[in-house]
């Protein structure tokens, strides 16, 4: 590891002036991304900004239409939210479906969402339930948010300070995990807002999208049987050690049958 400055705000105002006073900085949320490549050397930023004491990043909040969810959030708080389970259970579900106990209890929402790991659960939910990315400048819309692989619409310094989940009718969430990170080698969820219904994918590609050829069909008619000879095609697809371009296309109509299933039994 190589050496750096420390820095551990109270304020959002405090951490902005820190990261810009900085040669090369970058923020600690959870750590889980960053602590390794730290360790391993992959990194190597003069300042080390840490968003742990800024309390306003913290907590879960419902307005009736919507549910907000403070970026400091740890995923073990979002899956035993009572908050949550009421109002988006599927999400509170995601949660729990995330690593292991460890991780769970370190890892937040908003440094998940701000890396954009193709194979991160939270961005699934970002996109189907057209949440909106709360930052320290800004309100930016789910549908502009993820853009490529460990690539977002956040500009340079940006921190997000919360997420703004729209509350559906219903939802559920699927994914394929893969047995030992429990990462998401692809994971689907589906959402109903009256007849509108919206199809998050992740894992499957680069970053995070919606399923235009599954909500298509779903909106037509909102049944499994729906999802027969839906082709999802394989190009542009993630293609690895873990699974071929070709078997995520397929996961991805198996997991939005698991995901559907499970929304039409809720």
């Amino acid at each position: 590891m190589h050496p750096f400055t420390y820095h551990r705000p109270s304020t959002l105002d405090e951490a902005v002036a820190a990261f810009q006073a900085a040669e090369e900085p970058v923020y600690l949320s959870g750590g889980m991304t960053l602590i390794p490549t730290l360790k391993q050397r992959l990194s190597s930023p003069t300042d080390v900004i840490d968003l742990s004491d800024i309390d306003a990043m913290s907590g879960i909040e419902s307005s009736g239409d919507t549910l907000t969810v403070g970026a400091f959030t740890r995923h073990a708080e979002v899956a035993a939210s009572d908050t949550v389970r009421q109002q988006i259970p599927a999400l509170a579900s995601l949660a729990a479906m995330i690593g292991d106990n460890q991780v769970r209890n370190r890892g937040t929402m908003g440094g998940s969402v701000a890396n954009s790991d193709p194979a991160a659960d939270y961005p699934a939910a970002v996109v189907a339930l057209g949440a909106d990315v709360l930052t320290n400048a800004r309100t930016i819309a789910a549908e502009d948010y993820f853009q490529d692989l460990f690539e977002t619409a956040l500009e340079h310094g940006e921190i997000i300070r919360g997420i703004r989940f729209r509350v559906p009718d219903r939802a559920a969430y699927a994914k394929f995990a893969h047995p030992a990170s429990r990462y998401a080698v692809v994971g689907v969820m589906i959402a109903q807002f009256g007849k509108e219904i919206r199809v998050g994918v992740t894992g499957a590609g680069p970053c995070a999208f919606r399923a235009k050829a599954l909500e298509r069909a779903l909106n037509a008619d909102l049944s499994v049987d729906a999802l027969k000879g839906v082709e999802i095609p394989a190009g542009g697809l993630n293609s690895d050690m873990h699974a071929s371009a070709e078997y995520r296309a397929h996961l991805v109509g198996v997991m939005a049958g698991r995901a559907l299933q499970g929304m039409l039994n809720a």
